[in-house]
């Protein structure tokens, strides 16, 4: 079969936050950009909840009457990217934050200044801008003031398209020639190593009928196939069915580079198991694409990965913002973490330090107001997920004593934490594990209800998990690094393949945030870069 080649400056794979930004970012600095993806496009940002971290004095901020500061965002993105990237780097994230709504808003991305006076997981569609992390936790605010800073694309439920779209269609206006169902099997490299394009597998010359079936499939196995694996099995393989029978080979030469943005690896059973094995239970967030393939491309070339072992792992207590007065327990009936803190960072500590089991423990005072939010805090889903942990995944007892026999926790350690807990209160003390004081509260009005949130796979209560490692790149420019720390001529990387700012600590809207951040950097310094 013989091989179709056509030549660009630039080529994108991976086509979600990453790939537009970076197709953009190179295509308004004059470089010809073909852009492919193995799906739709929109990647894992397309059915994500459409959040940017941003921050520093946003414009979508001042609207609000949210104050805030790069050095506070700086104070507390520090404490939770640590070691992730270099100093440089973050200061370089936070100072170039609102110039980044900014941006998005240009190319078409709509924010809405509607602020969430309540901690939540996500706000309902009242609210677009919220605490999306654990800026009102008890170890961050002793740092910095918790301040709003994630960024909800204006729309109703989870809004990810609404990030995506309008950047896809801001790409196709400025001339950025996109390829969906088109899977790269290759890079191709000159005698000197370096990276001159790519090979790849279309589905482009397909009749007109097969390639709306592909992208029918396509899309289905994406979302709702994300939350129904079995489906999304049956829709890869009848996929994988029509690529064999119409899909052609063609070769895309990349005169100045080529972006890998082909997400993490989530989807690849095999590599979970290999690199994070504790992490089992969880529901992979991220398309079927997010298979580790475009990490598996740049290591073939010379590339070396970093945190691979690093999953995050989310369990939200809210909404209900109710719960966050409650607390959350392990077999042993201790405190897991202060419940202030953002979902994955209760599921990180779950999983590593309390066998992935843990309960919230809530009294009959909490339990009642937890149920009037219930109605008016939530999106439909969570509003099904909270009534499934809260009327079938929940024992009662009328004692500390009876409840916690019914769920099989121990009883005399669930009572000495509660009498601290109480204790603490009682005595105008610290909470135990750090919990700021306005979110503490009595647990003592009987029944006592534990509802279980442990880590194991659950269709009413998943556990949803993504990838945070990836390969090393420079961080000056996106290039892909070697064992030596030398860039790899011609190969660059952005988004959930690469190590990024969220790459050790995750808060919704970080990873996005980060997409976009290195998108755009890699972008410009490819088309920076001199043909040939």
């Amino acid at each position: 079969m013989s091989i179709t080649s056509v030549t660009t400056d630039v080529v994108v794979v991976g086509y979600g936050a990453a790939g537009t930004s970076a197709a953009i970012t190179a295509r308004e600095l004059g470089a010809e950009v073909i852009a492919v993806d193995r799906a739709n496009g929109g990647g894992a940002t397309a059915i994500s909840g459409g959040i940017i971290y941003a921050g520093g004095g946003t414009s979508v901020q001042r609207d609000a009457g949210v104050h805030d500061t790069p050095e506070q965002m700086l104070d507390y993105l520090r404490l939770e990217v640590g070691d992730a990237v270099a100093p440089e780097t973050l200061q370089r994230f936070v100072d170039g934050s609102p110039e980044m709504i900014d941006w998005l808003q240009a190319h078409g991305v709509p924010f809405n200044a509607g602020l969430c006076p309540y901690k939540t997981s996500f706000p309902n569609n009242r609210y677009y801008l919220y605490h999306s992390g654990s800026e009102n936790a008890g170890e961050f605010r002793a740092n910095t003031p918790p301040v709003q800073r994630g960024h909800r694309a204006y729309g109703r439920g989870t809004s990810g398209k609404k990030i995506y779209a309008p950047l896809a269609d801001s790409a196709a206006r400025l001339g950025v020639d996109f390829r969906p169902h088109t899977t790269v099997t290759e890079l191709l490299r000159d005698h000197d190593g370096r990276v001159i394009g790519v090979r790849a597998t279309t589905m482009g010359q397909a009749p007109r009928r097969i390639q709306r079936r592909y992208a029918r499939l396509a899309a289905l196995s994406s979302k709702p196939g994300v939350y129904y694996p079995p489906l999304r099995a049956a829709m890869e393989r009848l996929l994988e069915k029509l690529q064999r029978r119409y899909g052609r080979p063609v070769e895309i030469i990349a005169r100045r580079g080529v972006i890998l943005c082909a997400g993490g690896f989530i989807a690849n059973t095999e590599w979970r198991k290999r690199y994070a094995p504790e992490f089992d239970g969880g529901l992979p967030l991220g398309t079927s694409g997010d298979d580790g393939s475009g990490i598996a491309l740049a290591q073939r070339a010379g590339a070396v990965t970093d945190r691979m072992d690093n999953v995050s792992v989310w369990k939200f207590i809210t909404p209900p913002s109710a719960f966050i007065s409650a607390i959350v327990v392990d077999a042993e009936g201790r405190r897991v973490i202060d419940e202030s803190r953002y979902g994955a960072a209760i599921g990180q500590a779950m999983v590593k330090d309390h066998g992935s089991k843990g309960w919230i423990l809530a009294d009959a005072a909490l339990m009642a107001e937890a149920r009037r939010q219930l109605l008016t805090q939530t999106l439909w889903f969570q509003r099904a997920q909270g009534a499934a942990l809260m009327f079938t995944g929940s024992v009662r007892g009328a004692t500390l004593a009876e409840v916690a026999d019914a769920a099989g926790i121990d009883a005399a350690g669930l009572q000495a934490t509660v009498t601290a807990h109480n204790d603490a209160i009682d005595a105008g003390a610290p909470d135990p594990v750090g919990k700021p004081a306005d979110f503490c509260r009595r647990i003592d009005k009987a029944p006592f209800t534990l509802m279980d949130i442990s880590v194991r796979p659950n269709a009413l209560l998943p556990t949803p998990m993504l990838t945070l490692g990836g390969v090393r790149v420079d961080e000056g420019t996106g290039a892909v690094v070697n064992a030596d720390g030398r860039a790899i001529p011609g190969l660059y990387s952005a988004g959930r393949t690469a190590i990024g700012i969220a790459s050790r600590s995750y808060v919704s809207g970080l990873s996005i945030a980060d997409c976009v951040f290195a998108g755009r950097r890699a972008g410009a310094a490819v088309a920076a870069r001199q043909p040939g």
